[in-house]
């Protein structure tokens, strides 16, 4: 079989998902990390597997911690380059996540060599150097095998001051929800993929997916935000119902305000909805309510690839994180807010 060169390639074409379209959903997931092996014990390790945070995080002991993640998957656009900035954006997220600094990486790369030149698999590296270079660090390493279908990604490891590390279970009732990019990201990577997306869209989600969420490690100085995660392939609704679930709180969601890219709803009406999309809603739909209308159930659960902040910030301090993301250039208008705990439907979509 010829390798296919540079020029001309479409990775879509070589994976059977696209970026985080390709995650485990929140069901299959907890069967994978059920245990009965006992774990070693360590007063350092302040955030682990048990709470779905975004990182890891271990105490230093000097009022600083180190933040540990890791993120991979396969092509979520044709362009290797623009794939390798996609997925480094999306690893180092988590560290901005957690309220954390990213300071290096390594790189995670599966490459069919017998099938795409190595040469791709260079701009698809050169990609995520890039997207370290924004950052500020390094990428310092990694580790590569013979695969089947192409896979890239970073462990990113990050240092965080303790009294700003921010997590996904300790929301405070009564707070205002805010979500910094628009969703539809697996919606319209699947169009791509079926050759259904329209000309002024093909940039769309390849711009908001490239776009670091920097934000974070500014917004987790300020007391008022209880908790922080990023918005990736579990949807909306499913990071939204970790955070209700880890900080024992319910959410209401006002869909009218919530951002979503232009004519995703026509995408939906078109059948272009990832599997996981699908398989996230089969995961926690029990969990949610919301008006019979299909396509709010998918662009809410909608499988994102680096999408943006999803913040939990005390309603007598939300004018000043607005003007912090509205100076950022994020949206800034509350997508809802969190109330005590008082059934197990735990969002209402109003």
């Amino acid at each position: 079989m010829k390798k296919i060169e540079t020029k001309g390639i479409k990775l879509m074409q070589y994976s059977h998902g696209a970026g985080c379209g390709c995650k485990l959903s929140p069901k299959e997931l907890s069967t994978i990390l059920k245990t009965s092996i006992p774990q070693v014990e360590s007063k350092e390790l302040l955030v682990g597997n048990d709470t779905r945070d975004d990182a890891a995080v271990y105490d230093l002991g000097d009022g600083t911690g180190v933040i540990s993640t890791t993120d991979f998957f396969l092509p979520i656009v044709d362009d290797p380059f623009e794939f390798g900035k996609i997925a480094a954006t999306n690893a180092i997220s988590d560290i901005y996540a957690m309220g954390g600094k990213p300071i290096m990486a390594i790189a995670i790369l599966g490459w069919p060599v017998n099938t795409i030149s190595s040469e791709v698999a260079n701009k698809v590296v050169e990609g995520g150097r890039e997207i370290c270079r924004q950052a500020g660090i390094v990428l310092a390493g990694g580790h590569s095998i013979d695969n089947p279908e192409p896979i890239f990604g970073l462990a990113v490891t990050g240092i965080v001051d303790l009294k700003h590390l921010k997590r996904n279970d300790t929301a405070r009732s009564g707070s205002k929800l805010y979500l910094t990019k628009p969703l539809g990201i697996g919606i319209l990577s699947t169009a791509e993929k079926n050759g259904n997306l329209k000309p002024e869209h093909s940039r769309v989600g390849a711009e908001s997916m490239m776009k670091l969420n920097d934000i974070g490690a500014v917004i987790s100085k300020l007391d008022s935000v209880s908790a922080l995660t990023d918005v990736t392939g579990f949807g909306l609704l499913g990071h939204l119902l970790e955070i209700c679930e880890g900080s024992g709180v319910n959410a209401v969601i006002d869909y009218a305000k919530v951002p979503v890219f232009n004519d995703v709803d026509w995408y939906v009406e078109n059948g272009d909805i990832p599997g996981g999309t699908k398989r996230n809603w089969e995961s926690y739909g029990a969990k949610i309510d919301v008006a019979d209308v299909e396509s709010k159930r998918i662009i809410l659960s909608d499988a994102q690839t680096s999408g943006g902040l999803l913040i939990a910030v005390d309603t007598d301090k939300a004018d000043e994180v607005e003007g912090v993301l509205k100076e950022a250039g994020l949206f800034a208008e509350s997508i809802g807010y969190l109330s005590e705990f008082d059934n197990d439907k735990r969002i209402k979509v109003i």
